[in-house]
């Protein structure tokens, strides 16, 4: 039911208007700013340094959890049909927490905050969860059934040349609980990212590598590997619980009433704010400008839930599927090959795609900023956020895509060369590293390019045809490589696909609603990839000098790094990739304080006319 505004209070005729009452929660007054503020680079830098702290965290118990797969199960037979088992959370997670959950519902409940900010009767979030929620719930969960019932159907598909299917698909069976908890893992996530709310997020992957490795431990010696698909069911429940307890207090927190402007002639007018509603033009939804401006609630929320379910999420989709497909493509060709190929590529692509998670966090963070920019019509300044986070994202990539080259022996044989894990295993997992890391600019540069064409108000089709085209390439290459180069030949095909997807997402954005000028971007990220291949050649040269696994691959990491502060200290780019410390841009911008007050497009129009998905929020600081 619609929450009822009372009137405000009568305001004396001298002295100013009371101030809110001392009780009121910090959150909730938060709540009564106009939708518009933005937050500041304080905050979005202390949400990255806390998310960067938690996904390092995460990373180190994944590695935690590969060495003791490595360890107990090697890389043999056993530990190929867990990893076909394995391919279902993949891309689970892929599809329903990091890719097509985050970029449909970051924005929709964007939107339901600015709705709610500016003052619409009831809660637009709650009824946005009303109206979504179940649906997704039923969806997902009736397609986790059909995955459990039809497991040897998909064993078969995946990997037809695997040694023992029946393994894989007792695994499967156990991995497929999590295209359910995923959803809502995925569901939440997006939601408290909206709310300004990005700890619980950033904790998720280390709730599930907890509950993997708890569960092996316990388990291993009467479930052998099947201990470890059942760690993966384990750890979705896990990565629910520690989200769920703050979105629930989020939904339960009551909108604060719409501020009523006094007015001298008449305080009280019947056309204050909290009753009229502006019906400007639509927007790019047609019934969506309509929604804006509704005085229902629930009606909002339901013509939302059907614009997300039938208008916005196919292209998401398509996309999501063909880039996780690139791990269904190598699973396939690589079952054939002799026993352990599957394990290879897996350990490989484990440690090879860190730097790139890393590097992707900033744009994790400051995705809701390009929305909230192009909500309020400011192109330009969505553009200088993307762009600098591009650049911010290749020179971390090219880091540790150097340091994984120069490296990879000496980094496989400390992290994983013990127990079942053998010098043999050690070299054929270098080789393929050394391959992978080739693509890693690539795979980054397509996930923070993504968010050019999805923080607009309707998803495009490019980025699912542009990845398309990048799995036909890795499909077509991928073939004669195998036969020849075995694992080798399947991590440069899927390499060569993911550059060449870039590469078209780069070449269409500049005609997108963010205008990246991709002739400009390409030239510096070239003469990043340059440094990065002299960097590659010095930390080489360290590492093979150096006898000990652990000074080696630390002395070759320094000099990478080494490498490139000299290149950024050199170029005369190098102020717009990394950005200046506030004290030398308040310097320079003596009035920024003063241009900073100003209000933008967002604030100053009303909620209701032509807002977008990507709707123009507060980020929620009160709780930090």
């Amino acid at each position: 039911m619609p929450v009822p505004h009372p009137s405000p209070p009568p305001v004396p005729a001298r002295g100013p208007a009371p101030a809110p009452a001392p009780h009121r929660p910090a959150h909730a007054r938060v709540r009564e700013r106009r939708g518009g503020a933005s937050p500041g680079r304080g905050f979005l830098a202390k949400a990255a340094g806390v998310t960067a702290g938690l996904t390092a965290v995460g990373a180190l118990l994944g590695l935690v959890r590969d060495q003791i797969l490595a360890g107990y199960f090697g890389a043999g037979a056993e530990t190929d049909a867990f990893l076909v088992a394995w391919t279902v959370p993949e891309f689970a997670s892929t599809l329903l927490v990091e890719d097509a959950m985050a970029l449909i519902m970051v924005p929709a409940f964007s939107r339901a905050l600015a709705r709610r900010s500016g003052g619409t009767l009831g809660d637009p979030v709650r009824a946005l969860v009303r109206g979504t929620l179940p649906r997704i719930v039923l969806v997902l969960g009736v397609a986790a059934a059909l995955l459990i019932t039809g497991a040897p159907l998909l064993v078969s598909a995946l990997a037809p040349g695997l040694p023992d299917p029946a393994l894989a698909v007792d695994c499967t069976r156990l991995t497929g609980t999590c295209v359910l908890t995923f959803s809502l893992v995925g569901y939440c996530s997006a939601a408290l990212r909206a709310h300004g709310r990005f700890i619980p997020p950033a904790m998720i992957y280390v709730a599930y590598n907890v509950g993997i490795i708890g569960t092996v431990l316990v388990l291993r010696e009467p479930w052998g590997v099947r201990s470890a698909a059942a760690g993966v069911a384990v750890g979705g429940v896990l990565m629910v619980l520690v989200q769920a307890p703050s979105l629930l207090r989020e939904l339960r927190t009551r909108p604060a009433p719409p501020r009523t402007p006094e007015s001298p002639e008449s305080p009280e007018s019947p056309e204050s704010p909290r009753t009229s509603s502006p019906s400007g033009p639509s927007d790019s939804f047609g019934s969506v400008g309509s929604v804006g401006s509704s005085g229902s609630s629930g009606s909002s929320g339901g013509a939302d839930a059907r614009i997300l379910l039938f208008g916005l999420v196919a292209p998401v989709v398509a996309f999501s599927l063909c880039r996780q497909s690139q791990t269904l493509i190598e699973r396939f060709l690589a079952s054939p090959l002799p026993a352990g190929a599957i394990s290879h590529l897996n350990y490989a692509q484990k440690v090879a795609q860190m730097p790139m998670i890393l590097s992707l966090m900033l744009c994790t963070v400051s995705f809701p900023t390009v929305a909230r920019a192009l909500a309020a019509g400011d192109a330009e300044k969505a553009r200088r956020q993307v762009e600098r986070d591009l650049l911010l994202a290749a020179v971390v990539v090219l880091v540790g895509a150097s340091t994984v080259i120069a490296a990879a022996p000496r980094i496989v044989e400390l992290l994983f060369e013990r127990g079942q894990f053998e010098s043999s295993d050690t070299a054929s997992t270098a080789a393929v590293m050394r391959v992978y890391a080739l693509g890693l600019l690539g795979q980054t540069m397509v996930g923070a390019l993504v968010r050019c064409y999805f923080s607009a108000a309707r998803p495009l089709w490019y980025p699912a045809a542009a990845m398309g085209a990048g799995l036909a390439t890795t499909a077509a290459a991928g073939v004669p490589a195998a036969e020849h180069w075995g694992a080798v030949g399947i991590a440069a095909a899927n390499a060569l696909g993911i550059t060449l997807t870039a590469v078209l997402l780069l070449r269409g954005a500049h005609r997108q609603a963010v205008p990246v000028r991709a002739g400009r971007l390409g030239g510096r990220l070239l003469r990043l990839a340059a440094a990065g291949a002299w960097a590659t050649g010095a930390g080489w040269l360290a590492s093979v000098a150096i006898g000990p696994a652990f000074l080696a691959v630390t002395v070759a990491g320094l000099v990478v790094v080494g490498v490139f502060v000299v290149f950024l200290g050199c170029v005369p780019e190098a102020p717009e990739i990394l950005p200046l410390p506030r004290t030398t841009y308040r310097r320079r911008n003596p009035d920024a304080r003063r241009h900073r007050a100003a209000p933008n497009a967002a604030e100053t129009a009303p909620v209701g006319e032509a807002a977008p998905v990507g709707g123009d929020v507060p980020l929620d600081r009160g709780h930090h």
